[in-house]
């Protein structure tokens, strides 16, 4: 059976929960599809992502990798097509104010999702869970672990499909926050639907 590192991100800003850490914890160990899932969980914090991201890449040695994160105010799952060599916004978990830094140096402006965008998007659909292909991961952590996946990846001349799904808020968050929301059960059959169909 095929391998899938499933990733997703603790709470950060004003989240005080986040729906891709309890879709990975409900699908870590289980099988889907063609898939054994293994997940991981990562903390926000830009100075580590990197380390982690990649470390796991390497201990795992999956066949697919799928980075989650959340995106709260939006209505629809987010299937992220590019992911740009720069940071910016926000301070992340451990207080870092990042300001338009590159990722990594040397490395090139912008890599694909080698996931199967198109597919992903309609087999959603199919589904009637409601789902786009995004061609911004903005500037922040999901941009910078679905960046720093698939810029090892390629450094390493590997053959692993990579990228990354933006989900939305879970109705905790958008009581809370007055945001559009789903339920964490329609969350995680999204990315189950996802695995799916990889």
């Amino acid at each position: 059976m095929k391998k899938l590192l499933l990733t997703g991100f603790e709470p950060f800003l004003k989240f005080r929960s986040n729906p891709t850490e309890a879709a990975v914890r409900e699908l870590d160990g289980l099988e889907i599809g063609e898939y054994s899932v293994t997940g991981k969980v990562y903390p926000v914090v830009f100075d580590r992502i990197d380390e982690l991201i990649t470390g796991d890449i390497e201990a795992e040695q999956p066949d697919t990798v799928v980075c989650l994160g959340l995106a709260g105010g939006r209505h629809t799952v987010h299937i992220e097509r590019i992911a740009i060599n720069c940071i910016d916004g926000r301070p992340d978990n451990d207080g870092f104010n990042p300001d338009g830094e590159k990722i990594d140096a040397a490395g090139p402006d912008g890599l694909f999702s080698t996931l199967p965008v198109k597919k992903l998007e309609s087999a959603l659909r199919e589904k009637e869970i409601p789902a786009s292909i995004s061609n911004t991961a903005g500037t922040y952590l999901c941009n910078n672990v679905m960046y720093s996946a698939l810029n090892h990846i390629q450094d390493k001349g590997l053959d692993i499909p990579a990228g990354f799904i933006h989900v939305p808020a879970h109705h905790e968050i958008g009581t809370e926050l007055d945001i559009p929301s789903w339920s964490q059960e329609d969350i995680t059959h999204a990315v189950r639907t996802i695995i799916e169909n990889l």
